[in-house]
This record gives C-alpha cells, structure tokens and sequence, in this order.
C-alpha cells in the first residue's frame, strides 16, 4: 500500500508538473500578446493625437466657416429686403398705371364724340395742305424750273447771270 501512495504521490508531482509547464508556455504567449497590444496601443495613441489635431484644426475651420456663412446671411437678408421693397414699389407702380390707364380708357370713352371730330378736321388740314403744296408746284413748274443746291451763293450766281 505504501507502493500506491508513492505512485500516487508521483503521478500528482507529474500532474502538477505538467500543470505548471503549460501554466510557463500560456503566461509566455500571453506575454507576447500583451507585449503587441501594449505596442499597438502606443501607435493607436500617435494616431489618436495626430487624429485629435486634425479634428481640432477642423473644428476651427468650420467655426470660421460658420461665422462667415452667418456675415453672408446676414448681408444677404439685407439684400432680399431691398428686393421686397422694390417689389413693393413695383407692384404700387402697376396699381398706378391700372388706375391711370383705367382714367384714360374711360376719358376717351367719354370724350369719343369730340376725339372723331378733332380726327375729321385734322384730315380736313391735312387735305387743304396737300391741295396748297400742289398749286405751289402748279405755280413754280409754271414759272420756270428751279437748280436746287446746297450753297445758296451758288445759285444766286446763277440767277444774276442769267442762268436761271
């Protein structure tokens, strides 16, 4: 019996043994993982200031972008009221003009009777213009025939030496 406690006694020191062997090998390996995610963290860590810079020096960037963009709308808000206002002042134009064409419209509406003669004794005029041009023609073709011409010394010349 004695024999059996020492085997057993052996097998536990093997057991404990091997134990204690791969116990060594996953604490190395583990080491060699730490030691990669230490490092991997360290790079991480550059690229996370680099990162953060550059989120800073954008974040500045779109606050100036948002500053200016809100200069732009203000200076644009000033320029859509003085387009509102010309509108306006368009729109009480045509009100104006409806209103005075409206007068108009209805004056000669009013007046279309006197409008008719004025246009009758206009072509009357007229007519007594014409008639008086063409005895005028009657009576220069009748006199003679005239030298038109751009110099009138010229054509007094003329006429004194008996050219016309």
């Amino acid at each position: 019996m004695e024999i059996i406690l020492y085997i057993a006694a052996l097998i536990a020191a093997i057991g404990f043994l091997v134990l204690c062997i791969s116990l060594a090998m996953t604490l190395t390996s583990l080491k060699k993982t730490l030691t990669n995610v230490s490092n991997t963290m360290a790079g991480l860590e550059g690229q996370l200031q680099g990162v953060t810079r550059e989120t800073t020096e954008l974040l500045h960037k779109t606050n100036g972008l948002a500053s200016d963009l809100q200069y732009k709308s203000e200076k644009l808000n000033s320029v859509v009221d003085a387009v509102k206002n010309v509108g306006e002042s368009v729109n009480g134009l045509n009100t104006s003009v409806r209103r005075i064409t409206s007068s108009i419209s209805t004056e000669v509406e009013r007046n279309e009777d006197k409008i008719a003669q004025v246009v009758q004794w206009s072509n009357v005029v007229m007519g007594i213009r014409d008639k008086l041009k063409e005895r005028k023609a009657l009576e220069e073709a009748r006199a003679g025939y005239t030298i038109y011409s751009n110099n009138p010394d010229e054509v007094a010349t003329k006429q004194n030496q008996g050219g016309i």
